[in-house]
Parts: C-alpha cells; structure tokens; sequence
C-alpha cells in the first residue's frame, strides 16, 4: 500500500514562477512593448507624448528618459529598460530614445532566432561579438575634429534639439549651450575635462525663449534678506559663509538666573553686542556682499543694512560651491575667518525681478569657472521641455570637447555599421553568424523608424540607402524634415562618436542580460496587518505551511 504523499512547500503561498520559454517569451513582450511606446518619437518628425501623473501633474516630452521615468513601470523586465535609458542620459545625456529602440529590436531579432532552435548563449555571444566589431567599425568611420571649434559643436547641439518641442529655436539655444560648455571647460592630462554641475540652470515661465540667456556668473533663487539692504552693489567683494549668523543656542539645558531689571538689561546688551561683532568682522573683512548657506538673525540683518552691506541666506550647497568657483572666493566656516584675502569679487551683484520672482544675478567675475543659463518661455510646460533639451545639449557639447570625434545623424552611421557586420558574418562558421547578422539587421532600426515617423515608405528609404552605402557614400541618412535621402554632414546632421558607441553598449547590454534569464520567481507582495491585528505580532512567516492534521 502507497503511502499517501504530501506536497512539498518550498516557495511561500501565492509564489509566482514562469520558467523557460515562458519566462523568457514574457520579459522580451514586456522590453519590447515598452520599446514600442517611445519608438514613435524617434527623431526630428517624432511625435511628443503627454504624460498625467498620479497627482494630475502633465509632462510633455519626447526625450526617452523623461518619458520612461514620468511612466509608472511596474514590470521588472520593463523597469530594466528605464535603467537603460537613464544609464544612457547619465552617461553621454542624449540617446536615450535610440538605445530604448535599438535594445527592443535586438530582442524581437533574439524571438526569430530562438524560433528557429538557436540557443540563447549562441545568441548572446554572437551580439557580444558584432557588438565589438560595431564599435571598431564607428571608431573607423568617426571624424576626427578640433574639441574647442564652436561650430563644430553649435552643429553638434542643434542636431540634438532638432528632435525636441524647441527645435524652433534650437540656432539661439545652442549658442548659448555651447557658451556656457567652453566657459567651464578646464584643460586636464592633455585633454579637457567639463563639469556640467558648474553650469547652473535656472528656469522662470514669462517672456519667450528668445529671452533665454547666459548669464557668465551666477543667477541665485533667493532674495536679498532684509528691504533696506542695498539691491545693487557695484565692485562686489563677496564673503562666503556656511556657519549661521545667530547666537547659537547651548546643546544641554541651560538657566539663567536674572534677579533685578538692570542684569535683565546687561543680557540683552551683551547679546546684541555679539550680534554686532559678528557685522563689524564682516565689515572689517571689506565683505560688502555676504552669502551664507545658514539662517541670519533679524537684528544681524538690520546691522548689515545699516552698514550697506547687501546679503542673502539659506542658500544651497551647490550654489556655495558655483559661487566659489565664479568668484574665486573661499567658503569660511565662522563669521571669525572672515578675511580681505578670502573674499571674491564680481563687477555687480543685483537683485532683479523676473516675472513673479526676485533673483539674484552675479555678474561680470573675473574667471567665471561657473556660469547659469536663464531660461525663459511661454508657459511651464514650454520651460521644462527648454530645460530637458538644453541638459541635451549642455551634454553633446561636453561629450565632443572630451572626446573629439563625431558621426554623421539619421541613421548613415546604422546603416555603415550593419552593412560591414553582414560582411562580417560572411567569415563566421556555424550558428554564431546569424546572431551576428540579426544584430546587423537590428541596428538598422534607427534609420527605418526615422523614416516611418518623417511619413517616409521606409522599405523604398531602406533599399535606396543600402545602395547608396554599397556605393561607398558612408554619410547617406534619411533627412527627415525634407522626407528623402541625403548625405547628413554635407547638411550638418551630426552627433558625437560617444553617444553611438553607448547606445550600442547599453542596449546589447540589456538584451543579453534579458535572453540569460529563463526562471522568473515573484513573490507575492505582503499585506499589512488587518485592521485591530497589531497585537497578534509572532505570528508571521507561516504562510505556505501545509495544514495540520
């Protein structure tokens, strides 16, 4: 007689589990899906997408990552892709739509090939290596420029902002990106190094985006602390301070005995002779602007205005360390070290009013290793999507001046790619080749998607431009806004080598890692405890016993 058997629990209750091809099959849907959702505002004729979040807050934006990040992902293969897409905008700051794009098709490429009994690992070390022989091939083809020549780089931004909302202005909004790019960069090992933290961003709804500007200096979201300070201060010698201007209070209780009105008095005395001190150090320092990132207290503020002496309070880090760097002055931790050789200087400091906002502006420093771009524009949604495209740009920029190579746009560099990877195949034996080809054909996703979005039959745009690339014209793209082919540099569509090569590192990245996995384990998500449980505590941990008998 069989004993009766028993299940076995090994997963706790309400444990999901896909393994194989359905956990596979279901990863690459969810990747591609949202593959699909952005494809559709891939380059200069893209469509733009509005997205609602859960607070009624509305973003419209064609800029992959914005969009990826505003979407509320809840599938893990799908939230994969979003990682992708910020890698891509940490990074290099543009192409996060194409790598999006690009990792979606290698998939569905992977899905043919898998139909066909290929096994994943060929699969995976075929795209690993016509991912190597890609980015020895755009390394070949890229043109070598001069990283400080301006119109290189206007180029360079202006091809980046003719896929955005404000392509309209991308001429005056380049210029100023690239402005600001050349006045941080600092000469590092031969090279150049910029830090786009130095490049404040500052963004006010009112006037248009022709209003934008760049200001060399600083532009500062606060106001002046007190109404009879002085709002404009010619030849400023500035005085950074991060200790708070207060009488600071003792860390463990403390009492005071006062017995008669006159001690009453001499303690109230006493206090405000610190606080005046504490403004005749500053004033001794030769400090007539004073920026300090803690509180100052009421009576300080009216000391200071009494002396002229203009100042601002509870300002940011970030704004601390711009400032130093603008002015050259040094962040002092006690009013005590202030001093005449610690102090910057800058031609003007000004409180100026912008639209419903006060602002300060320091302007004219002597070696502005810290500049703002100001931006204005019609309504907020217009001044955020300024904002997303001038970090675009502001990173295109930085991206040629440190590495000084540049690729034509419109998919020419795709379609050279994978026509020297499918002569690439030709040499391989066995199954790796197709993996190889399929890579090929999955990378002339850009070109085909810039075509179908330009309203372009993209199968006649394809033919065309892999006879004028068999022809050797390396630089034939698809020119969108006029719906045909064309050489892109000779029309001035280029982008920065880097941009390429991480999008093809990212996206294969993220497609193998998806075709690795074939055993999907999801836990349930745990409940709270019901209403009036909270003292049933030690009870947990028992879910998927099996029952007692």
């Amino acid at each position: 007689m069989s004993k009766q058997e028993q299940p076995i629990y090994i997963l706790r209750e309400g444990t999901e589990r896909s393994t194989g091809n359905d956990a596979r099959g279901n990863n690459i849907m969810a990747a591609r899906i949202v593959a699909g959702a952005v494809k559709t505002s891939l380059g200069p004729k893209g469509m733009d997408k509005m997205l609602v979040d859960s607070f009624g807050d509305v973003t419209i934006t064609n800029d992959g990552a914005a969009m990826l990040k505003e979407m509320d992902i809840q599938h893990p293969a799908a939230k994969m892709m979003v990682e992708v897409s910020k890698t891509q905008d940490n990074e290099v700051g543009d192409g996060t739509t194409t790598v999006v794009v690009l990792a979606g098709e290698l998939l569905g490429k992977a899905v043919d090939l898998m139909d066909k009994k290929v096994h994943p690992t060929v699969i995976i070390d075929g795209y690993r290596d016509a991912q190597e022989q890609a980015l020895k091939v755009l390394d070949e083809i890229a043109i070598k420029v001069k990283p400080r020549d301006r119109e290189t780089l206007k180029r360079v931004a202006k091809t980046t902002m003719s896929t955005k909302l404000v392509s309209g202005h991308s001429g005056h909004l380049s210029e100023t990106a690239v402005d600001a790019i050349l006045q941080v960069a600092e000469e590092a090992n031969g090279g150049w190094k910029v830090d786009l933290d130095m490049v404040k961003v500052e963004k006010k709804p009112g006037g248009s985006m022709t209003d934008t500007a760049l200001i060399r200096g600083l532009v500062i979201d606060k106001e002046v602390a007190h109404s009879d300070m002085p709002k404009h201060v010619h030849k400023a010698k500035i005085g950074l301070l991060d200790a708070a201007m207060e009488i600071e209070k003792t860390e463990f209780t403390s009492k005071i005995s006062i017995e008669t009105p006159d001690e009453m008095q001499a303690y109230l005395d006493q206090e405000e002779k610190m606080l005046r001190d504490m403004v005749k150090k500053v004033k001794d320092a030769g400090v007539t602007v004073l920026f300090c990132q803690k509180g100052i207290d009421d009576m300080v503020q009216h000391f200071l205005a009494r002396e002229g002496i203009m100042a601002a309070r509870r300002l940011k880090k970030s704004d601390m360390e711009a400032l130093a760097k603008a002015t050259g002055a040094k962040v002092v931790s006690s009013v005590d070290e202030l001093s005449a050789s610690d102090a910057g200087y800058a031609e003007a400091v000004e409180e100026r009013k912008i639209g419903s906002d006060k602002l300060l502006f320091v302007e004219g420093c002597k070696n502005p290793k810290a500049v703002s771009i100001l931006i204005r524009g019609g309504t907020e949604r217009i001044v955020d999507e300024a904002e997303r495209s001038i970090h675009d740009a502001l990173c295109v920029v930085k991206d040629v001046i440190e590495t000084p190579k540049i690729v034509a746009g419109g998919g020419a560099v795709d379609i050279e790619i994978a026509r020297r990877l499918r002569a690439y195949a030709e040499k391989l034996k066995g199954r790796e080749r197709l993996a190889v080809a399929a890579f090929a054909d999955a990378i002339e996703v850009i070109p085909m998607t810039l075509a179908e979005n330009a309203g372009m039959d993209p199968i006649d745009a394809m033919a065309e431009l892999q006879s004028r690339h068999a022809k050797g014209e390396k630089w034939a793209g698809v020119e969108a806004l006029e719906g045909r082919i064309s050489d892109m540099e000779k029309i001035e569509v280029i982008e920065p080598m880097v941009v390429k090569a991480q999008a093809i590192k990212s996206a294969t990245e993220a497609a193998t890692m998806l075709l690795k996995i074939d055993d999907v384990i999801a836990s349930t998500k745990s409940k709270g405890p019901p209403p009036g449980a909270e003292g049933m505590g030690g009870m947990g941990g028992m879910g998927g016993m099996p029952p007692m008998m």
